[in-house]
């Protein structure tokens, strides 16, 4: 019995896919054997392709190591401060807006807190004292319309930091 691996092993040229003899014209793999028999030489044939991918992936490696070496030596990749953890939340009854400080893990860091209601500053953390009270609730009658209201919670930390806190539409 004739099966297509015996084909493949008497013929190395011998393409199983297609199911039909293809020669190659240049063989990976040429070998000349001398009079005698011995083996005088075998040539290999290596392809050009492949020394382009790798000199391409070495490239690149490359410049990827020297962006990553060159951010951490320009200390951009040590600017990036951590955020403090402090909350507040807003609602609106009526006409009135009430703003309720939750704080958080930093609000021993807090010196105070600005509300910004429809583009107008309003202090409400002075009177809060330092740091915030937790609960600390502060209302501004007759400051809510109809419509919906901007509102932004800021705060000021004893590093001199400050974030947003809370931007929503109440």
């Amino acid at each position: 019995m004739f099966f297509a691996w015996q084909t493949a092993i008497q013929n190395p040229y011998y393409n199983p896919v297609h199911f039909f003899h293809i020669p190659r014209a240049f063989p990976k793999e040429t070998t000349r054997l001398a009079e005698d028999g011995s083996l005088l030489m075998v040539m290999k044939r290596t392809g050009a392709v492949s020394e382009i991918q790798g000199a391409i992936l070495m490239l690149a490696v490359v410049v990827i190591i020297g962006a990553v070496v060159g951010s951490f030596a320009f200390g951009m990749a040590g600017t990036v401060k951590k955020g403090k953890t402090v909350a507040a939340t807003a609602a609106q009854m009526g006409n009135n807006i009430t703003v309720t400080w939750y704080g958080g893990p930093d609000n021993d860091f807090v010196v105070f807190y600005n509300v910004s209601l429809r583009d107008r500053y309003l202090q409400p953390g002075t009177d809060a004292g330092f740091p915030p009270e937790i609960g600390n609730t502060t209302t501004f009658p007759s400051m809510g319309t109809s419509s919906l209201d901007h509102v932004v919670v800021s705060t000021f930390f004893t590093d001199g930091t400050s974030q947003v806190v809370l931007d929503t539409y109440v």
